[in-house]
């Protein structure tokens, strides 16, 4: 299923609650409200703790996920019960990879400081080609006819798909102070992203109309469940069949499927 169908199967997550939690607002950036959300989780699947997890989508039933680290950067499709790599496509030895995403029947994978994007067909994840850009690449999604790209900083770069030029930026707020070091990212509906922010457990989801945090999610009680070696959280990827979201992190020995509940 392409990131674009996908867009129409989301559950808004400002419906989140569960874990005998309740939400509790603050301010944003105009003055709305946001949701301090709690979540269920609902299954947990092995995650390959060799996977320094930079990039992370549901497509055709399997999870894409980019990892990164010279020398180990990949793009791979994984099983999501089982965890196992079914394909795998080695980045050159002296990238660094970052962020993924599917938009038609391409996959767009980042890097970080070689200014340079790789683009693989979904059939066979053969190679198809490259991009160039400024600056550092983090996270990128999906939304609608649109891509959305990181650089650790509090802009998102909203780029044609075609030309990879940039359409847009939107700078990130709550509480009016820009929020920073935006790192993975997920399109997750109703002109939302999901994004981690580096290097913590927190994810905050932006309306991308205003760049206002409209809600986060704390997932530092999953983080605290992984060995000693694991490493951030990062790595955010939404169900298109059930809505549910997967959840891991650098290095974590297991992928969290969580679902959003009605408040």
């Amino acid at each position: 299923m392409s990131r674009r169908r996908a867009a129409c199967a989301v559950v808004p997550l400002i419906l989140i609650s569960g874990c005998g939690g309740t939400t509790h607002p603050s301010r944003g950036s105009a003055g709305d409200a946001v949701e301090r959300v709690a979540y269920t989780v609902v299954a947990r699947h092995p995650h390959d703790t060799a996977a320094f997890t930079e990039g992370l989508v549901v497509h055709d039933g399997a999870f894409l996920e980019g990892t990164g680290l010279e020398g180990r950067s990949e793009l791979r499709r994984v099983e999501i019960a089982s965890g196992r790599v079914r394909a795998r496509r080695r980045l050159p030895p002296a990238v660094f990879g970052e962020g993924v995403t599917v938009h038609g029947d391409h996959v767009f994978q980042l890097t970080w400081k070689n200014h340079t994007g790789f683009l693989w067909r979904t059939a066979g994840l053969r190679a198809s080609g490259t991009w160039r850009y400024a600056g550092e690449g983090w996270g990128l999604t999906t939304m609608g006819d649109d891509l959305v790209m990181s650089d650790g900083t509090s802009i998102l770069r909203v780029l044609d798909p075609a030309t990879r030029a940039v359409r847009r930026r939107v700078t990130v707020t709550e509480d009016g102070a820009p929020v920073e070091r935006l790192n993975e990212l997920e399109y997750v509906g109703d002109g939302r992203v999901a994004a981690n922010v580096w290097p913590t457990t927190t994810i905050v989801v932006v309306d991308m109309a205003t760049g206002h945090v409209t809600a986060t999610l704390d997932i530092s009680a999953l983080a605290a469940e992984q060995p000693p070696t694991a490493n951030e959280a990062n790595g955010i990827a939404l169900d298109p069949r059930s809505g549910h979201w997967y959840v891991t992190g650098k290095n974590w020995a297991t992928m969290y499927e969580i679902a959003p509940e009605p408040g």
